[in-house]
């Protein structure tokens, strides 16, 4: 079947207990191969691709906790994640939504059901397992402090990789080192407690099904400040004025908030430039200079 080696096939057939009769390509993004598979039992939708031996599990985490939010943003139901073995890679199978187009409410949905599920709460910032942003590991261990989790376990691992392997000005280095010094400063105290958040929502993992009803895909879940949220969706841009006037209706945000969008933006930009280098690297050093300022 086309878009399925001989071993991957078996597999699926087996998990599934029939042959899918079709397969069909749907959009995947930068990192992942998904299809469309028709079986007698209906549409069920196949990723490959994994950039580690415990991706897929991961995802499929990272959509239970989305699922157990109490929101009422659709997620697709993992069905089956497995880890490569033998001739046969790791995928994914998943529930499929169909798609379907906006109706006059998606935007107001969209809102008030990211509220929704950052209402949903941890004791710790964190998560009970690593997660993926894209091919990148997130490192997860439980922290009570917001500005040290957000230093330790998202922004100095990605500086560590990007110094590794793309490189960094050592002027550049100094400023994001120096930001990293002073995050306290620009991510003071919060009373907020952590929220759960999707972790890599740009619009392209919103997905619209039946009725222009909302859904969230391929999350890098974690229970992170809810502002780290909104850096993510503000750095390409998607999200009409309706989406946040419906977001801070249901759930206020913090005086100050937009100030604070580019340190979050930071942790994507970096993310991005490990990935595919360019002008995301200029992007993150202009960010590291407006905060961590110049000696």
């Amino acid at each position: 079947m086309t878009g399925l080696s001989p071993a991957l096939a078996a597999a699926v057939t087996a998990r599934l207990g029939a042959a899918p009769t079709a397969a069909t390509p749907l959009s995947g993004g930068d990192t992942h191969a998904v299809l469309r598979l028709d079986t007698p039992q209906g549409p069920v939708v196949l990723k490959t691709g994994a950039h580690a031996p415990d991706q897929f599990e991961r995802e499929a985490d990272g959509l239970r906790a989305l699922a157990a939010s109490g929101s009422p943003l659709a997620v697709p139901t993992p069905l089956h994640a497995a880890r490569p073995e033998g001739d046969t890679p790791a995928y994914l199978l998943l529930s499929y939504l169909p798609p379907g187009a906006p109706a006059a409410d998606t935007d107001a949905r969209t809102g008030a059901g990211l509220a929704a599920l950052h209402r949903a709460t941890a004791p710790a910032f964190g998560f009970a397992a690593d997660t993926f942003c894209g091919p990148t590991r997130q490192p997860n261990g439980w922290l009570d402090d917001w500005p040290r989790f957000y230093r330790d376990r998202r922004l100095a691992p990605l500086l560590r990789l990007a110094v590794d392997g793309r490189g960094v000005p050592p002027s550049e280095h100094r400023a994001c080192q120096r930001l990293l010094d002073h995050l306290d400063d620009h991510l003071a105290a919060d009373p907020e407690p952590p929220a759960l958040i999707h972790g890599d929502l740009w619009r392209g993992n919103l997905h619209l099904t039946t009725g222009g009803a909302p859904a969230l895909i391929d999350p890098a879940a974690s229970y992170s400040h809810r502002e780290a949220e909104l850096g993510m969706m503000g750095l390409f841009g998607g999200f009409s004025p309706t989406v946040y006037a419906a977001y801070h209706a249901a759930y206020p945000l913090q005086p100050g908030w937009r100030d604070r969008q580019p340190l979050y933006r930071l942790y994507h930009l970096l993310n991005h430039y490990i990935l595919f280098g360019g002008h995301y690297g200029a992007e993150a050093w202009a960010i590291a200079w407006r905060y961590g300022g110049r000696p």
